[in-house]
């Protein structure tokens, strides 16, 4: 079978670019990019399987009409602008679930947030972030006596680096200071941040939700190649959407960043924390410079960044060896379980603060941890484990065409639990769970159970109705069998000295 689930039906759901000239477009170039992102959103969905339909939106009034018209659950949301009130497209999350759909991507409290750049800098400075110091000056304000010098002015609400280029930095000239503020007020009709400039490398984290909590693709340096003197280092609008400028040509991505380990580790720790107060989902960026004295500052955190092929977070994922569509997989993934109510822990499990576990899909530097938990439980035989060994391998080495879908348990960055499984040769919609093991040391704190059921959301994402467990009548399974029955398992079958004389096998179903 497929690695990735295969019947979720899902709607994508952009807006219609605004031409270039269109004076409700402060950025048609970057509002046009939003092509290529449903593009390689509807491919990835078709490799996967997903039934997918696509819905074009212009108006937030739209929104509705546009996601009730069919079936699907799921909303692939790449709306990142409709015309009507500038803040309307942050709505469509929670218009989503208004009509029962999860949607992907984060939700509205969070897109809101972030699209304000002085509200994200106040959530940030109350978690105790850092982020540079700013002024808002609305139209018609004077500009503060004390505002931080050198400075960069951009609108208060935008993205995509829409009205930034070398004007926006203003090293001590008040009237350089005051015309870059006029521009934003005229241009975009609403205030200007002027934020204290922070000379330094800068530095993309993207973020990727793969379970309960966030992790750190590899890091992106953004470096500026032969940039003159007195030109300002910031990737500004020309340098991410006009090919034919300097700054296009000479603004490089680097991919993985030349960090040394422990400030690599302070950036992604901020990053991450940043993610968590501003309450991201599913993807996000968090964009940071490090001054000359090595102290890192938030400059921006996009919610929903793009993820066009040629995107910086698409590049992220093909160093971190993670395919498109499993990406795809996930955010799909997430949305369902939240349409579904039930992003929640089992019942009967041991609670664990959501920060410190997760599960997410075996890499190959899982492969020594597992097998040494394998050994450690003392239940499985020198060629048991060996059959494990290559049932792993091939999950990880060859996860679309194996059958076999492997996931682990990570408390704190440890291992602490693995479940494999995959749909039974010749039948329609039942599934083997082949192999769940959890450290003898982490036992008892409801692991087994948060794989199972995460076993069992995933099969059911994939059409299956029905889940088998093989296991041992030896006396010594008795705790075994017992956890099965306890999850919502029972005793289908047993059959006699199937193993060895005196040791049973015994096949619990549970239907989905």
């Amino acid at each position: 079978m497929n690695q990735l689930p295969a019947a979720i039906p899902v709607l994508v759901l952009h807006q219609e670019p605004r031409a270039a000239g269109d004076p409700a477009s402060a950025g048609a170039e970057s509002d046009a990019g939003v092509l290529a992102e449903a593009r390689a959103v509807e491919a990835a969905l078709d490799r996967l399987g997903y039934p997918r339909r696509t819905a074009v939106v212009r108006t937030l009034a739209d929104v509705p009409g546009a996601v009730s018209a069919g079936p699907e659950r799921v909303v692939f949301n790449l709306v990142e602008a409709l015309r009507g009130g500038v803040n309307d497209f942050n709505a469509v999350p929670a218009v989503c679930r208004s009509l029962g759909r999860g949607c992907t991507g984060s939700d509205t409290p969070a897109l809101t947030v972030t699209f304000d750049k002085a509200l994200t800098k106040s959530v940030l400075q109350d978690a105790g972030l850092p982020t540079p110091p700013s002024v808002v000056v609305r139209p018609g304000a004077h500009i503060p006596a004390n505002v931080p010098l050198p400075a960069i002015v951009k609108p208060l609400r935008a993205d995509a680096s829409e009205g930034i280029d070398a004007r926006s930095v203003v090293e001590s000239d008040r009237a350089a200071l005051a015309a870059a503020v006029a521009a934003v007020h005229e241009r975009f009709a609403q205030p200007a941040l002027v934020e204290r400039y922070i000379e330094g490398r800068e530095i993309n984290v993207s973020l990727l939700q793969r379970g309960h909590g966030a992790e750190a693709l590899p890091l992106a340096e953004i470096e500026f190649v032969d940039f003159p003197p007195g030109k300002p280092r910031i990737l500004a609008y020309a340098a991410k959407w006009l090919p034919e400028t300097f700054e296009y040509r000479h603004t490089v991505r680097r991919v993985p960043a030349g960090l040394d380990d422990a400030l690599a580790e302070q950036v992604r720790r901020i990053a991450e924390a940043s993610w968590q107060a501003l309450g991201c989902r599913d993807y996000a960026r968090v964009d940071i410079r490090i001054a000359a004295a090595g102290h890192p500052w938030v400059i921006e955190v996009t919610t929903n960044p793009d993820i066009a092929p040629d995107a910086g977070f698409t590049v992220a994922l093909v160093v971190a060896g993670i395919p498109y569509e499993e990406f795809i997989r996930a955010c799909v993934h997430n949305a369902w379980l939240r349409a579904a109510h039930v992003e929640r822990p089992p019942r009967d499990a041991t609670p664990l603060p959501p920060h410190e576990w997760h599960i997410r899909i075996t890499k190959r530097e899982d492969r020594d941890p597992v097998m040494a938990i394998l050994s450690a439980t003392e239940f499985f035989r020198p060629d048991e484990i060996t059959i494990a060994a290559e049932v792993l391998d091939a999950a990880i080495e060859d996860p679309g065409s194996s059958g076999y879908q492997s996931y682990v348990y990570e408390v704190d960055g440890r291992v602490a639990g693995w479940v494999c499984f995959g749909a039974t040769p010749c039948t329609v919609g039942t599934f083997d769970i082949y192999w769940i093991a959890v450290d003898p040391s982490m036992q008892s704190r409801g692991i087994g159970a948060r794989l199972m059921k995460h076993a069992e959301e995933c099969i059911l994402l994939t059409g299956g109705r029905l889940v088998v467990v093989e296991t041992a009548g030896r006396a010594d399974y008795d705790p075994t069998r017992r956890f099965y029955l306890k999850i919502g398992y029972h005793e289908a079958a047993r059959l006699r000295d199937f193993y060895a004389q005196d040791d049973d096998k015994v096949l619990f179903l549970k239907a989905l």
